[in-house]
């Protein structure tokens, strides 16, 4: 009680300065960080201290409704990931208290050759989820693992290591997705990606949205329901990850490959900012969502106990070997960022915008970067990261307009790493990126104004597993978008993931996409796919197909995305407006 009575006062004084604008930003910042510090450790501390375990578990019905899944491999082991819900979308439908979960990972899924057992507690204070950390494995090898708690047995999974550290590796195949709006459309590129021949998938943000029933509409109509209302607390989040991790397709693509995941924006709320919300809610009620948010992120990820959340605060940002082949980057550009500057959206660049203090990962991360950057021997530097990182101007060269949220926002963060790339003489820079609805493919410039300027990388901007609706090949600002920027070699706006083959020699893409996403059984097809060799001859295109049945060009414009928001923000305004007048 006296943990609340001073998380109360400190929400308390920090109002009223908010109120009387008595305040610096600094100051606040380090308020807001205690009261989720304190409010988020007080419900720790009373779980903790107040579970008993349940060693003889009966379940009133199925308990692994959202399957399983793995991540985090290294080459000897990797995190095995489930979560007790037997009424999942209700807070899980568990009793506060901890419940053993037995688990086995074996060479062969009939589990005639088991190589590891054990037993882990599934916590109250963690939604009952169980994140086993399994090592001694051997590297570059494939297991299969499942759960049993009390007499109820998981479905199965399959994971694989990582290679040694060093080792010769001639290949490797991974996709990665993001931005997956349930209401947008049905999971039918999960469906085809879990019967892909891969090593591991990367997820980069927009696991889930946290908008309530049609508040975020897709200009081709919402298919599905969020099953509350905007998410708020813990449990709130708890029930929005659980409606997504209940899809079928989404089970099977965890259920196949091991997943590396970062975070975006919806996780917690559309573009906000470190500890800044979007608008309309006050930022000391907002840092305890934020904290709120990021434990139940935890809770259904299969991360490491490195990342479990420490208040508001989450360890995120994180390193992987694929041998001597690739290096890969995991960012967070969302958890230390600047606010957006210009009042967020597409505009000019400003004196705010171009300010050399402004940053998207903060210093820590920043020096991180470089120094596996220095370190790295790997045939390829990879950033897997969220947001739009190559020049992308909508406006015209004499009048440019641009994304405050993307790295076009923070210039200063973008140019440092480009000098840094130019110390380094690298030529190999990969840069993975989700957030935008839509597949694009760019060289990486010393000098994006300067087309003629040195190659050293490849972005791959990756398309919306359903966030968007259906789509086209073409929208009608793809033209100019594509005039004005010569570094940008492909666009389209179909749904779907990028499956990626790599060689010491040449990376691939494959833009694997489906026509439609508003109902299910989509064929797949890959729309174009591009290689690109360190040669300084940048992409190329090596293969192109039409879609069938899709829609060939549309009237949608960047600004459309912004526009849906904000008709979204406007609707929750109403309701929580119409909800005090009641």
């Amino acid at each position: 009680m006296a943990d609340e009575r001073h998380v109360e006062d400190l929400i308390k004084k920090l109002t009223e300065e908010h109120e009387n604008k008595k305040f610096d930003r600094r100051s606040f910042l380090r308020g807001t960080g205690k009261i989720a510090g304190l409010s988020l450790g007080a419900v720790l501390a009373q779980s903790i201290g107040g579970f008993e375990v349940n060693a003889a578990p009966k379940f009133e019905s199925y308990p692994f409704t959202l399957g399983v899944a793995s991540g985090d491999p290294l080459s000897d082991g990797v995190v095995l990931w489930t979560r007790l819900a037997p009424d999942p979308l209700n807070g899980g439908g568990m009793k506060r208290q901890a419940v053993p979960v037995r688990w086995e990972i074996a060479k062969d899924e009939r589990f005639r050759n088991i190589v590891q057992k054990g037993t882990e507690l599934a916590r109250p204070d963690l939604g009952h989820s169980v994140h086993v950390e399994v090592t001694g494995l051997k590297p570059n090898h494939v297991y299969y693992y499942r759960f049993k708690s009390g007499y109820e047995l998981s479905p199965v999974g399959r994971t694989k290591t990582l290679p040694a550290p060093g080792a010769s590796v001639k290949e490797l195949k991974f996709a990665f997705a993001s931005c997956q709006q349930y209401e947008h459309g049905f999971y039918t590129a999960y469906k085809h990606m879990a019967e892909e021949d891969l090593d591991l998938v990367f997820h980069l943000g927009d696991y889930i949205y946290e908008y309530g029933p049609n508040e975020y509409v897709a200009a081709t109509g919402n298919v599905r329901t969020h099953s509350s209302a905007e998410i708020m607390s813990l449990n709130d989040y708890r029930n929005r990850h659980a409606q997504y991790r209940s899809d079928a397709n989404l089970k099977a693509a965890h259920a196949a490959f091991p997943w590396v995941v970062t975070w975006d924006d919806h996780e917690v709320e559309n573009n906000y900012a470190n500890n800044i919300p979007e608008k309309g809610q006050s930022p000391e009620a907002f840092i305890i969502r934020r904290a709120a948010a990021y434990q139940a992120y935890y809770e259904h990820m299969p991360l490491r106990k490195s990342s479990l959340p420490n208040g508001p605060d989450m360890q995120l940002y994180r390193h992987f070997d694929y041998g001597d082949l690739a290096s890969f980057n995991v960012l967070d550009t969302r958890q230390f960022r600047s606010d957006q500057a210009n009042g967020d959206g597409n505009k000019p660049p400003s004196e705010e915008s171009l300010d050399p203090r402004r940053t998207l990962m903060g210093q820590e991360q920043e020096q991180w970067l470089f120094n596996n950057l220095s370190a790295s021997k790997a045939h390829w530097n990879v950033m897997a990261q969220q947001i739009f990182f190559s020049q992308w101007n909508f406006g015209t060269k004499a009048a440019p307009v641009y994304s405050m949220d993307s790295w076009d926002g923070y210039p200063a963060q973008r140019q440092r790493v480009l000098d840094f790339v130019k110390s380094k003489n690298l030529n190999n820079l990969i840069v993975l990126t989700g957030d935008v609805h839509a597949n694009w493919a760019n060289n990486l410039l010393i000098n994006f104004d300067d087309p003629n300027s040195k190659v050293f990388g490849v972005e791959f901007v990756g398309t919306s597993i359903t966030s968007g609706g259906n789509g086209a090949d073409k929208r009608k600002d793809t033209d100019h978008i594509l005039e004005q920027n010569p570094h940008i070699k492909f666009f389209n706006d179909y749904r779907g993931y990028v499956r990626c083959r790599v060689t010491p020699a040449q990376w691939q893409a494959d833009y694997r996409v489906v026509p439609y996403v508003t109902e299910p059984g989509a064929s797949v097809s890959t729309r174009a796919s591009f290689v690109y060799q360190k040669d300084q001859m940048g992409l190329k295109k090596v293969a192109s197909a039409m879609v069938a049945h899709g829609m060939k060009m549309s009237e949608q414009v960047e600004e459309d995305r912004f526009t849906a928001h904000t008709h979204a923000h406007k609707k929750q305004i109403q309701q929580k407006r119409e909800k005090v007048e009641q």
